[in-house]
């Protein structure tokens, strides 16, 4: 049967409407400090660009993790529950999950993202490739708003795995990722399980290489989030009026994006509303926070969860845990 015939399911636990998704765009842009969430990153063209990214030889996270991943997937497994409801946070291309699925044999496939039409499209590949599994798909904004109780009460004897690779923790202020991990927890009950991804601190020059990379493709991915604004808000920003920027913060422990003004100019964001920006002047786009493991141990702790297992590659760049309800 076709996949256009045979759709898994789709369900959508979106609190925001969209206005009121571009009001706080909006809002973000006019504040002292202009600020676009990561989120907006990741149009058509940004999507395309991250995967640019992820290949350079400058941007160490994605292969990093994938070989963690790949040296100890079987031990990895051996310390899941059996037949879990596995929930991909973030899923994209549904691409890691696949890699999974022999191992863990999960019960359900549940992949969440706000890309609705992308989301769809990606849990019907997995659906069709594997069509034995339940598949459902999640549209929502799981980093303001998590709720999967209703759907993963659907199968109580199925414990969930909660999967977070790729080291998006980091995008979170520490108390936001706070938050974020503890609603994670709420979702577990005594069995559940969170397997997470995070960077790890390493020598500044390596860090700011990672997102300002020699051939420029990080700063075509950061100058494009303009184009998406522009979309968004019917704004007019000029990309070629801004240049990208990344440095390692050490007081806040963190990679800090930002988009600074070449010149002064003025920019249109909305009907009747200008913002004007002196050269120099700066719009932050992305934090990247950084931990040693056991900063990240105690995260968890203070989000109820306790770290169970541990892995990470020979020069401690990268660290995958495991993490059970405290």
């Amino acid at each position: 049967m076709s996949l256009a015939l045979d759709l898994p399911r789709l369900e959508s636990t979106l609190r925001l409407p969209v206005q009121d998704e571009r009001q706080q765009l909006l809002q973000g842009l006019l504040q002292p400090t202009a600020r676009i969430d990561s989120k907006y990153f990741y149009d058509e063209r940004g999507c395309e660009l991250f995967t640019d990214i992820c290949r350079l030889d400058e941007y160490y996270p994605t292969r990093t993790e994938a070989q963690i991943f790949s040296d100890n997937r079987e031990a990895i497994a051996a310390q899941l529950p059996d037949a879990p409801q596995w929930i991909d946070l973030g899923c994209g291309d549904c691409h890691k999950t696949q890699q999974w699925l022999d191992a863990v044999a999960p019960a359900r496939v549940v992949g969440v993202d706000i890309a609705g039409e992308f989301l769809q499209s990606s849990i019907a590949a997995v659906a069709q490739q594997h069509p034995q599994l339940e598949c459902v798909g999640v549209v929502s904004d799981f980093t303001q708003h998590l709720e999967l109780h209703d759907l993963l009460a659907e199968r109580p004897n199925n414990p969930p795995v909660f999967f977070y690779p790729g080291s998006s923790i980091g995008n979170f202020e520490p108390r936001a990722a706070m938050h974020f991990l503890r609603r994670i927890r709420a979702h577990c009950a005594e069995q559940g399980r969170l397997l997470i991804g995070a960077d790890l601190l390493k020598p500044r020059a390596i860090l700011e290489a990672a997102y300002d990379d020699a051939s420029g493709v990080t700063a075509a991915f950061n100058l494009n989030i303009l184009n998406v604004v522009n979309q968004e808000l019917d704004a007019d920003f000029r990309p070629e009026l801004f240049h990208h920027w990344a440095r390692f913060d050490d007081e806040h422990r963190r990679i800090e994006m930002r988009l600074v003004a070449r010149e002064r100019h003025s920019v249109r964001l909305a009907r009747h509303t200008r913002r004007h920006f002196e050269a120099g002047e700066h719009i932050v786009t992305e934090y990247s926070h950084k931990y040693s493991a056991d900063e990240f141990r105690a995260l968890l702790a203070a989000s109820g969860l306790r770290c169970s297992h541990y892995w990470t590659d020979a020069q401690d760049w990268f660290g995958v845990f495991l993490a059970e309800p405290a």
